[in-house]
């Protein structure tokens, strides 16, 4: 059985990279951390389950059960992180740093170091006295695609009463937040010379077109859906990258446009999805063959808590903190797709993560084991 202590269990953590990429040549499998937190775990009377993700560079979920009965509780995390930027982090990102009353590394605050956090929590928790089921999950691949937790969704293999993913929230809970949808919208005009404009098709004057239609459904969204939980209670559309054209006296050949869409619960992916499909029609049917639209990555759905067995009144009773939304996406949704309760509650700031010299505060060591270790003998026991 492993005797490590919290600080131990976070070195072992942090030294073990598993970085997550769009990019081949960056993308890390993460079966080495998988593999070193089932063993932690199984050393604690934990059955293990290690799932390969499909569509994935070799990435695994790993979900760790003890106890027995109907609901329970989950708790997640997910195992990657982001790249990091070398030459701005001043110590090595994957070796611990403690300094400054900090925990210094890639993945202290988000948030694979989460899982010292349980693992401190459990070292006081009789786990052979559990009424109801206690469950742990590490994911895959939630920096880029979230296709561990959309997986694990569809597989239904729990049912627990309530989760919390522990994502870094100040410790205040986070039971709302919004989607995000990534589009590229590519015009293919016909290039040729400035002189003669009828010999050729701007893909940029067609993209004038396409912009002004997606500026009349950004009005639209404006005022069709709203949700005062949110600093911006609106859906946002936001026109973020646009290229065409290689010279000023050149018919623009082609033209590409990226663009975002912040949802809010009440607006489901594939409702926003046909708003922008409807919106750019008039368009495709003017030029026929010359315009295309693609996700630019998987969709993260808006979440919003289900509190169908009142797990807000219990992260405020532990935390003392009123429940929040987030702009920020998560796991949450795919995991709320398990029939539970879901929050997203954790140790550390969000202004951390994704930035060199990542760290979290030890001031959120103890507080963060309390709440675990009440939030497990309220569900569990």
């Amino acid at each position: 059985m492993s005797n490590l202590s919290f600080l131990e269990h976070y070195e072992t953590i942090i030294k073990t990279p598993s970085i997550s990429a769009f990019d081949e040549n960056i993308d890390q499998t993460n079966r080495p951390l998988i593999d070193i937190l089932a063993g932690w775990f199984g050393d604690l009377g934990f059955s293990i389950t290690i799932q390969a993700v499909p569509g994935t560079r070799n990435k695994f979920n790993m979900l760790a059960k003890i106890g027995s009965g109907e609901g329970g509780l989950l708790l997640c995390g997910h195992s990657d992180t982001v790249p990091y930027d070398e030459g701005r982090w001043q110590s090595d990102p994957f070796k611990l740093k403690q300094a400054d009353g900090k925990l210094f590394g890639l993945g202290s605050c988000d948030m694979k170091g989460f899982f010292a956090f349980v693992l401190e929590a459990l070292k006081t928790i009789p786990l052979d006295q559990l009424n109801k089921p206690l469950y742990v999950l590490a994911t895959a691949d939630e920096e880029t695609s979230m296709a561990g937790a959309r997986f694990f969704a569809e597989q239904q293999m729990i049912k627990p009463s309530m989760a919390i993913i522990g994502e870094p929230t100040e410790l205040i809970p986070i039971y709302k937040h919004k989607g995000h949808i990534a589009k590229s919208l590519n015009i293919q005009g016909k290039a040729g010379h400035s002189s003669d404009p009828e010999k050729g098709v701007n893909a940029i004057e067609i993209m004038y077109q396409a912009i002004g239609q997606l500026m009349d459904l950004q009005s639209k969204l404006k005022t069709q859906f709203h949700d005062e939980a949110f600093s911006v209670p609106h859906v946002t559309m936001n026109l973020g990258h646009i290229h065409g054209g290689d010279a000023e006296n050149r018919i623009c050949g082609h033209c590409k446009l990226n663009f975002d869409m912040r949802v809010v619960p009440e607006l489901n992916d594939e409702q926003a999805l046909a708003m922008i499909d409807e919106a750019l029609a008039p368009v495709f049917a003017k030029y026929p063959n010359r315009l295309s639209l693609d996700l630019m990555y998987p969709t993260a759905p808006a979440f919003a808590c289900r509190d169908e067995q009142n797990i807000l009144a219990l992260a405020e009773q532990l935390t003392g903190k009123k429940y929040q939304s987030a702009n920020y996406a998560t796991e949450a949704p795919f995991i709320n797709q398990l029939g539970c309760d879901t929050i997203i509650l954790g140790p550390g700031s969000i202004d951390q993560a994704h930035q060199p010299d990542e760290y979290i505060s030890l001031d959120y060591v103890n507080p963060t084991v309390n709440i675990l270790q009440q939030m497990i003998n309220k569900v569990c026991f």
